[in-house]
């Protein structure tokens, strides 16, 4: 699966130094996708049991212990992953995250 930008994460962790725990968990997830593939929501969730299904194939991931928030959007004929927001809690709530 192709994920698109990975940049969006590094810009995330650059941010602000108290995200620096956020750089392996984030890599990691990005490791896993860029190798997967996947046909559906429900398959991420079979694998990762704690992320919530969104309407449109979003997919919101906890990363680092629960202490972030990952959305994605993904267009699984096609394959792509589009990062559509990284965050911390507080700042994934104010965000709608169907519409982000």
């Amino acid at each position: 699966m192709h994920i698109i930008a990975k940049s969006k994460l590094r810009l995330f962790w650059e941010s602000n130094s108290s995200f620096q725990d956020a750089v392996e968990p984030l890599t990691e997830w990005y490791r896993h996708f860029d190798k997967a593939s996947y046909q559906s929501p429900q398959a991420i969730k079979d694998v990762f049991g704690t992320a919530s299904i969104l309407k449109g194939g979003r997919v919101v991931f906890n990363i680092g212990g629960n202490k972030y928030r990952l959305i994605v959007a993904f267009d699984f004929e096609r394959q792509l992953g589009y990062i559509r927001f990284v965050g911390t809690h507080v700042q994934y709530d104010r965000i709608d995250a169907e519409l982000i």
